[in-house]
């Protein structure tokens, strides 16, 4: 008897973790989505046709059914298809599509003879894909309508995701587990994720995909892993996403026999050109090399006395017959006493105009190194002679790894909007790079991936907001974080997934859909409180490399200045921040006026960015009367207080989540919330040696002791 019921537990068990909810299906849950099946009747489209055929397995999935195929007008038709398409050329739209390019799309409903026509077009294939995903979106999201009328064009041609695996499997800043490219099976196994993983991103526009580390391994290079490289190309083509990997520089004398890898030397020029034609004979759609040379004592052109205009035009000339591009990292810094903000704008803008039409700088959002918040980088208008393209990081190594619930749509449009006045008001960082005010051949955009094997590939269930984010906006760089969050929520965690759910649509958005998104659009901010308010960056502890908890006090010895926190926030009895003004390290000069004027001024300077530019005493008066110390303190116990209120609303959605997802991410905000509180304790506790003041009275006091939390390993693993 007791057997018996032992067994039929476990089946249950079994039955239900079938059945769980793990997040593997992103945002793609058209099986979860019971819609209205009468929105069409039929379709009039090439069978063949991949995008066709995207579609109706979609379709199936949310109906059931398959929509027929028809040759003649029905009540609800809908037609797919490119403008050589002989079912689209009735509808004039020939030149509207080709103005819109390869990869945009116009999806519009026509009334005629009281019978509906939607329409899904565009000049190429990709574009085609890439409406049928945006029709796909809006049913799900129950935003179709037969008034519909939708003209988009992306506002980057290349939208690439840079994955930092290495050849080994592991992943550098992955925090969702090993890298998906099984390079030890490839080329002769595949792994049924690749296709899982393109459709991902061409349901978000992401169209080119880097699959290395730019710490490269040079075997990326060698036949073996080229033919590894072919076969993840071959999967990822019918989706519109191109193959790039991460080259290293000095490969002609490591793998190449070359005693040298210098860029102007004959033999090496031509080691590079084989090595081109060796890779497109094999991947004719291959799309070029990212580079990181001269940085982090990764090889370079300037091991030979050349500049980088010269190693990356090298590799530029050998791609160029080809279509390639060469993606040339502008993340350069050297053991340098001058300030480490500096370093890139003084390398790079002496070199403006001298790169070829195929070379592209890859520019962090900011000047040090995807900070939780830092000013964009001046190189961004700067150059404008030189396509740049934004470097972002979707992974979050500075921002709490996939413990911590931080949605980082609203980090990149602050940072897309940000004015740099180069041409004017209004030149902002999005229009400086997306073609809008200088002339660029190509115009490009860079996310730094967030997955790994984990279940629900990115780690956290909310950081695949991040990647979807991401793609959205490389999509349309003016959408807002809050538009964003809306469609997100909508897609994951439909109401319709509650199967025995008594509440309506109506009591879904109001108590589930209103504060979670409200969580998502605050918790960037909320991270920042915690961790590096008004201007403070880089004070992370250094420990095993860890970029996760509080380390104001790490400065080992040994250890290069400029990777240690006192570098930074150079807190001293007199006060804290770095100066950057005119009387400093004279940073805030890279900044087109009037921003050089405003963050040199004390009393201009937003205070967001306060102790980025300028090293202040305790007892500076802030603009709403507190001193500096004190806002310090009220701010850091701020954003501890907003983890906790993101607890008590994720545990008051419990009835509209399925139930492994809601444990997961409430266990997530628990760790959170106690790393928060480290976070407070720790900065407050360290730099309160410095200032000599109490901690403001109506504050809670530190739970925990300074030396206590200086020993403290906190990193991926729960601490003690």
């Amino acid at each position: 008897m007791i057997r018996n019921l032992l067994f039929y537990i476990l089946l249950l068990l079994a039955v239900s973790g079938l059945n769980a909810e793990n997040g593997h299906q992103l945002w793609l849950r058209f099986n979860k989505t019971k819609i209205d099946s009468q929105i069409f009747s039929g379709i009039i489209g090439d069978k063949n046709q991949f995008a066709v055929n995207e579609f109706q397995h979609d379709w199936n999935e949310m109906t059931g059914k398959y929509l027929p195929m028809v040759n003649a007008q029905t009540d609800s038709l809908l037609i797919i298809g490119t403008l050589n398409d002989k079912n689209i050329r009735p509808f004039g739209l020939k030149n509207e599509l080709m103005k819109l390019g390869e990869d945009g799309y116009v999806i519009k409903t026509i009334h005629q003879n009281n019978k509906i026509v939607t329409i899904v077009a565009s000049a190429g294939e990709s574009g085609l894909l890439y409406g049928v995903f945006h029709l796909l979106r809006l049913i799900q999201i129950d935003k179709f309508s037969y008034n519909i009328d939708i003209v988009e064009k992306p506002s980057y041609k290349i939208r690439v995701l840079d994955h930092w695996d290495n050849l080994d499997g592991s992943v550098e800043r992955g925090y969702a587990g090993r890298s998906i490219w099984k390079w030890d099976e490839l080329p002769n196994v595949i792994s049924p994720l690749y296709k899982e993983y393109a459709r991902a991103n061409a349901s978000i526009g992401i169209n080119g995909t880097v699959l290395n580390n730019v710490n490269a391994s040079p075997k990326i290079l060698s036949p073996e892993y080229l033919q590894k490289v072919k076969a993840i190309a071959d999967q990822l083509r019918p989706f519109h996403i191109k193959v790039y990997f991460s080259i290293n520089f000095a490969s002609p004398s490591t793998i190449g026999g070359l005693k040298t890898s210098d860029p102007l030397d004959l033999m090496v020029k031509k080691w590079w050109n084989d090595k081109a034609n060796e890779i497109y004979k094999l991947i004719p759609d291959f799309g070029g090399f990212l580079v990181k040379a001269s940085s982090e004592g990764q090889p370079g052109p300037q091991d030979f006395g050349r500049t980088h205009a010269d190693g990356a035009n090298m590799l530029a000339d050998a791609l160029k017959p080809h279509g390639g591009i060469v993606m040339w990292r502008a993340f350069v810094y050297s053991a340098s006493k001058d300030d480490r903000a500096k370093q890139a704008y003084n390398e790079f803008v002496p070199l403006d105009g001298q790169f070829k039409d195929n070379v592209i700088i890859q520019v962090k959002n900011g000047p040090i190194d995807f900070q939780p918040r830092e000013p964009f980088s001046p190189l961004f208008g700067a150059m404008k002679k030189t396509s740049l393209m934004p470097e972002v990081e979707i992974t979050q190594e500075y921002l709490g790894h996939s413990i911590q619930l931080v949605y980082l749509s609203t980090m990149w449009e602050e940072f897309l909007k940000s004015d740099t006045y180069q041409e004017g008001i209004g030149s902002t960082v999005a229009r400086t790079t997306d073609g809008s005010i200088f002339p660029q051949k190509y115009t490009a955009i860079a996310g730094v991936a967030n997955i790994g094997l984990d279940s629900n590939w990115c780690g956290h269930q909310f950081a695949q907001a991040n990647w979807y984010a991401f793609g959205r906006l490389a999509w349309n760089n003016k959408l807002t974080s809050d538009q964003i969050a809306d469609e997100w929520l909508r897609l994951t965690f439909s109401p319709k997934e509650k199967k025995a759910a008594s509440f309506t649509n109506t009591d879904w958005e109001k108590n589930f859909l209103t504060p979670v998104k409200q969580i998502m659009l605050e918790s960037r901010e909320a991270a920042i409180h915690y961790s590096m308010p008004l201007g403070l960056h880089h004070i992370f502890a250094g420990l095993n490399n860890t970029h996760y908890g509080p380390g104001p006090w790490w400065a080992p010895k040994g250890v290069r200045v400029d990777w240690t926190p006192p570098y930074y926030h150079k807190a001293d009895t007199f006060g804290i921040g770095f100066d950057r003004t005119h009387s400093g390290s004279d940073a805030v000069s890279q900044y087109h006026e009037p921003l050089c004027s405003e963050f040199n001024d004390v009393n201009t300077c937003p205070e967001i960015y306060l102790l980025w530019f300028h090293h202040l005493p305790w007892d500076y008066k802030m603009k709403d009367g507190r001193i500096l110390w004190d806002e310090l303190c009220y701010t850091y116990e701020k954003g501890l207080n907003e983890v906790r209120q993101f607890q008590k609303t994720w545990d008051k959605v419990e009835p509209y989540v399925d139930s492994q997802r809601f444990f997961e991410v409430q266990s997530k905000l628990r760790r959170q919330c106690r790393d928060a509180q480290i976070w407070k304790d720790g900065c407050l506790l360290y730099f309160q040696q410095f200032s000599k003041r109490p901690i403001p009275y109506d504050i809670e006091r530190p739970v925990h002791d300074l030396d206590d939390l200086m020993k403290i390993k906190l990193n991926l693993k729960d601490h003690n």
